[in-house]
């Protein structure tokens, strides 16, 4: 009777699953997606407990208790500009929590072997056989490297890494040597597995050496992987972490689990492909590394200048006027906007604009920020509304009819070089037309490239404006000067 209400209960955990998977696709429903999600997730936890009885309900609900609570802190404490390492670090936490429950698969067999019990779960365990000895693998691997890959694109996120792509002689070939010693440890588990009827002691070490190796696999992986390149990494290791948790459902055959990992999986793969397509890159060219980092200063002169090409600066008023008396404006936000933590002003800006009768829009990049929909995430946290957000592909056409088009702390993502330099690095890569506005004004705080290292060709154009400083400190001078007029 209680198999049959769990499974009712994985059954419906899978349904919440997906419509709030289904949800995520508008920023409108987003957070009621999550938050039926979230549902689902705890109805899964709560009924695999009372099925293995590991927790009585008191604990449960002080589980509940205290988790709420370290989540509800790190919400509020945790800045918008930090989300993206948060979410990398939730990737990495994802994958350790796959790996371990792996382990202490092991554990329980160990324990088995040895005439111990640990409790009724493991009172009436299975022979340790060959798809045993793959699915513990399989995520011993995946969430090791899920967990190391994940922290040192926290690292790079958060500026404790270097931004740069990091390289050393012999990188390459101790990176294919580590993935080759990762899956031979794993057939060699299954190999050595067999039928026994329990764990041998080579799968024990072939486990240990299994989770040390992936554990330097998933670095190798990621430091040689750029800045610009890091909202793809994100959203990869993203569907790491599901493909771990659906591989620890498998070797815990726990339906909801193998369902809700493949789900994150799945949409992860989906993702990152969106996010290469944006950035006109493969995934193996964006693996391969070497592309994107920390700008220099001597990249394009001291103040990053291109030598031998002037721009126009604007002031606040010339900005204002501009701003003021166009018909139609369209904010381009980027991650200038989520450093300074302007996007509160640039709501206020925006709606002091719509007063005097312009239509404001703001056109989204995918690969604006440092993480998927970075952008819609700061906006939404200002109360922009949804209906003034535009994808790439619907905004574009509209540039040429647009008076002013407003870039704040975007760089790459509006560089016509990507258009017809086709030495650039970013030669081919989709971009907003920026350039195509009667007028653009660009804020930014001095000439320096962004993550790709190249010089953007938008900053000398004859119809461009720029207008330096902190983006906050400009946008709330120029909100004073919008209302003066």
């Amino acid at each position: 009777m209680l198999q049959s209400v769990v499974d009712l209960a994985y059954l419906v955990a899978s349904v919440l699953f997906i419509t709030g998977l289904k949800r995520l696709q508008s920023p409108a429903t987003a957070r009621g997606g999550n938050q039926i999600a979230a549902i689902g997730m705890l109805i899964a936890v709560v009924a695999t407990l009372f099925l293995h009885k590991i927790l009585t309900p008191a604990e449960m609900l002080g589980g509940v208790v205290v988790g709420s609570a370290i989540g509800a802190l790190m919400a509020k404490r945790v800045e918008m500009t930090g989300m993206p390492e948060l979410v990398a670090a939730f990737n990495g936490f994802g994958g350790l929590a796959s790996a371990l429950v792996a382990g202490a698969e092991v554990a329980k067999y160990l324990i088995g072997r040895n005439g111990a019990t640990m409790s009724s779960a493991v009172a009436s365990f299975e022979p340790f056989g060959i798809y045993a000895a793959v699915t513990v693998g399989l995520s011993i691997l995946i969430g090791m490297v899920t967990f190391s890959g994940s922290f040192v694109a926290y690292g790079k996120l958060s500026g404790k890494i270097s931004g740069n792509p990091i390289s050393f002689p012999g990188m390459r070939f101790l990176t294919l040597l580590t993935a080759v010693v990762s899956v031979g440890s794993i057939v060699y588990m299954a190999i050595d597995a067999g039928d026994y009827p329990a764990i041998p002691e080579p799968v024990i070490w072939s486990g240990i050496v299994l989770g040390g190796v992936a554990l330097i696999l998933g670095i190798l992986l990621v430091i040689p992987i750029g800045g610009a390149d890091m909202p793809v990494v994100v959203a990869l290791l993203n569907s790491y972490s599901g493909l771990a948790a659906s591989a620890t459902g498998f070797v815990l055959s726990n339906t909801a689990l193998i369902v809700s990992g493949a789900l994150v999986g799945a949409s992860g793969i989906i993702l990152t492909n969106i996010m290469c397509v944006a950035m006109n890159r493969s995934l193996f060219n964006v693996l391969l590394g070497g592309f994107g980092g920390e700008p220099s200063l001597e990249s394009g002169g001291p103040a990053g200048m291109i030598e031998g090409r002037t721009v126009n600066e604007a002031s606040v008023e010339d900005a204002a006027i501009l701003l003021s008396y166009a018909q139609q404006v369209i904010i381009v936000p980027g991650y200038g906007m989520a450093v300074a933590q302007a996007q509160h002003q640039v709501r206020e800006l925006a709606d002091q604009l719509q007063e005097k009768g312009v239509t404001v829009k703001f056109a989204i990049h995918p690969v604006a920020g440092r993480m998927p929909g970075h952008m819609n995430v700061l906006l939404a946290e200002a109360n922009v509304p949804y209906d003034q957000l535009y994808e790439m592909d619907d905004i574009n056409p509209e540039f040429d009819n647009t008076d002013v088009a407003l870039v704040i702390g975007a760089n790459d993502v509006v560089n016509p070089a990507a258009r017809h330099d086709k030495s650039s690095p970013i030669y081919g890569m989709p971009i907003l037309n920026v350039d195509k506005a009667k007028t653009s004004i660009v804020l930014k705080r001095s000439m320096r490239p962004g993550y790709s290292g190249v010089g953007n060709d938008l900053f000398y154009n004859a119809n461009n404006r720029m207008l330096f400083g902190d983006a906050k400190e400009s946008i709330t001078k120029l909100i004073s000067e919008v209302k003066a007029l």
